[in-house]
């Protein structure tokens, strides 16, 4: 059942899920896709209860980085050590039901050691390819800013491209491959400053800060969050999480939709460092997956703006505050 939104933009009502004014009926296409999206409904919600089970007190940051995997993104936790970056990733590689590796990044790692290197073979007298820690569906990059920046860029083809290259050689990493990154706040002895090319391929950029005082309490009283997230069940497999992006991709975008997209853009470009067209893209996609979370085949502005902070802050170099800011300047219009 299509979930119906009025809009107002300039003098016209605009029924959103449509490209049609109000009072004209619905394409097959579009009913098709309605019901393909309300088949996930009751999925989407489990996998966001029992996230939350898990994360307590953190219902957008959840809702924000299933809406990351769903996109095709990939996404970078910053905050400091000890507030669940890395218990969160986990519970997400585990509910999402698909291959799951962790790399611990140090000062002393190598990008061999991140991708994989070619070995000789004393019985067959060649050398074969040794796969390394990324050939997986979810990587947990934890603590990604410790290590060199020369180690950091071998992330950066498989995040962009889905594969890596040694030797010449390329190797396709396995489908959907999403990245995970923790990292510590850069005042933090023993970190290295990841670049502006590296953090572009974070669809978002998210952070958990300090859980309410009563979601602390309830921490002290249970058990180790490691040990919950083992008597969970996967919600999702491989099939359905390729199966959601490609819905997402569908997911209508009005005209005028587009149009504040545009607008956002423009605004963040009267700064020296404005949002580039790749990170147009990004916001454009986010936004669709968020519409999927909501149980829509249709974008609103609303849409765009819970994404928006996520998406944009890093890539123009603003803070939360200031990005918020941003995004307040422009009328939806």
């Amino acid at each position: 059942m299509l979930l119906m939104h009025r809009f107002f933009i300039g003098d016209k009502s605009v029924i959103w899920g449509t490209n049609k004014v109000q009072k004209q009926e619905l394409t097959h296409e579009q009913l098709e896709l309605n019901h393909k999206v309300a088949s996930y409904a009751l999925k989407v919600e489990t996998f966001l209860t029992q996230i939350n089970s898990i994360i307590l007190d953190k219902e957008n940051q959840t809702k924000l980085a299933l809406s990351c995997l769903l996109a095709g993104g990939h996404v970078l936790f910053e905050d400091l050590p000890g507030l669940g970056k890395t218990t969160l990733s986990s519970a997400l590689s585990h509910l999402a039901g698909l291959k799951f590796q962790r790399i611990q990044f140090t000062n002393d790692m190598l990008a061999s050691d991140v991708i994989g290197v070619n070995m000789f073979n004393q019985k067959e007298h060649q050398f074969a390819f040794k796969q390394g820690p990324i050939f997986t569906q979810i990587l947990l990059a934890d603590e990604i800013n410790r290590c060199s920046p020369k180690t950091q860029s071998a992330l950066l083809e498989a995040m962009e491209e889905g594969l890596v290259t040694v030797d010449g050689v390329r190797y396709p990493l396995p489908q959907p491959f999403w990245v995970i990154a923790t990292q510590n706040p850069l005042f933090q002895s023993g970190t290295y400053t990841l670049p502006e090319s590296q953090l572009d391929r974070f669809l978002m950029r998210l952070s958990l800060g300090y859980p309410s005082r009563s979601a602390e309490k309830l921490l002290l009283q249970q058990n180790s969050r490691y040990a919950l997230i083992a008597t969970l069940k996967h919600v999702f497999n491989e099939q359905e999480i390729l199966a959601m992006q490609q819905l997402v991709n569908q997911v209508h975008i009005a005209d005028a939709v587009l149009e504040y997209l545009l607008n956002l853009a423009d605004e963040t470009r009267k700064k020296q460092h404005g949002l580039s067209t790749r990170g147009l893209l990004a916001l454009k996609k986010a936004a669709q997956a968020f519409a999927f979370i909501q149980q829509r085949s249709f974008v609103t502005p609303d849409d765009v703006q819970a994404v928006f902070v996520a998406v944009v802050a890093h890539r123009i170099g603003l803070s939360e505050a200031e990005t918020v800011q941003l995004m307040q300047q422009v009328n939806i219009s």
